[in-house]
């Protein structure tokens, strides 16, 4: 059973997008639902395939676009809505996830209530982490490429100065060559919530099984992040992907059938991860 798109009220009249993948009559299935990156999104290359493999694996499988990650129900791919992009931090992503665990409870999904695991890949790690922290009905945490640090991905000295005064800076987006827009606001409510947007110290509070999954090769967030995780969370296990890029060798669009070997291990890291801690 495969079910795209459903839409979850979010704020800012926004929505959260969402998928959902199980073997047809399956009752009573542990559930992984994974959060994309910054600049990401629910069907980003190899993600859906991710997804029918856990799918196989006998999990319910659910995916999501942050409500305000660019993109819109009508085009749910890319990022039309650049204003909602720029209007994103990380407060808001923490809501939207307690959004799609409070509808999960609600649904009539086969779903094991008391086997919830969380996947969070690069700046959602950070969220998962975070939600993992303070959130009972989490089992259990992977990390994939995850961030160990928010404050220090900011601009700092006279760039920070300068984003304070315009208001607004600029990515360049290279896959889609669309400038992306980050409101200083995002800096604002890092700053308002610091103490509960830290990693590091979320990590340091975990009490349920944490897989770090990091690729050697990446060169979006350094393979030190997941070290210096490793150190904070207690009930961690470090999964190193040798050579793999901050994707795990995916693309977008992603044409084969099959993902590519190093997402194809980090899935099999995951499976046995969550076959081998019991809820």
């Amino acid at each position: 059973m495969k079910k795209s798109n459903i839409q979850i009220p979010a704020e800012n009249n926004k929505v959260i997008l969402l998928d959902y993948e199980f073997i047809d009559g399956a009752s009573n299935l542990p559930v992984v639902i994974f959060c994309h990156g910054l600049k990401g999104f629910k069907d980003w290359g190899a993600w859906d395939l991710m997804g029918s493999a856990f799918a196989k694996a006998n999990y319910l499988f659910i995916k999501f676009n942050f409500s305000h990650n660019g993109g819109t129900p009508e085009e749910p791919i890319d990022f039309p809505d650049l204003e909602a992009f720029g209007n994103n931090n990380y407060s808001l992503e923490v809501r939207d996830l307690k959004r799609v665990l409070d509808w999960l409870e609600t649904s009539d999904l086969p779903a094991d209530l008391s086997n919830i695991n969380l996947m969070g890949h690069s700046r959602a790690g950070g969220i998962t982490t975070i939600t993992s922290a303070k959130d009972q009905r989490i089992t259990r945490l992977i990390t994939m490429a995850g961030v160990a640090d928010y404050e220090e991905r900011f601009p700092t000295g006279k760039k920070l100065e300068q984003w304070k005064k315009d208001g607004v800076y600029y990515v360049k987006n290279g896959r889609t060559h669309q400038d992306m827009p980050f409101y200083y606001q995002l800096y604002e409510d890092f700053q308002e919530s610091r103490d509960d947007l830290h990693i590091l110290s979320a990590a340091a509070q975990l009490s349920i099984p944490h897989l770090i999954v990091h690729g050697t090769s990446d060169p979006t967030v350094d393979v030190q992040d997941a070290h210096r995780l490793k150190n904070k969370s207690t009930h961690s296990q470090l999964a190193l992907i040798r050579g793999a890029d901050h994707v795990f060798g995916a693309s977008h669009p992603w044409k084969s059938d099959l993902m590519p070997n190093d997402l194809r291990q980090v899935v099999q890291c995951c499976v046995n991860f969550l076959n081998a801690c019991p809820a």
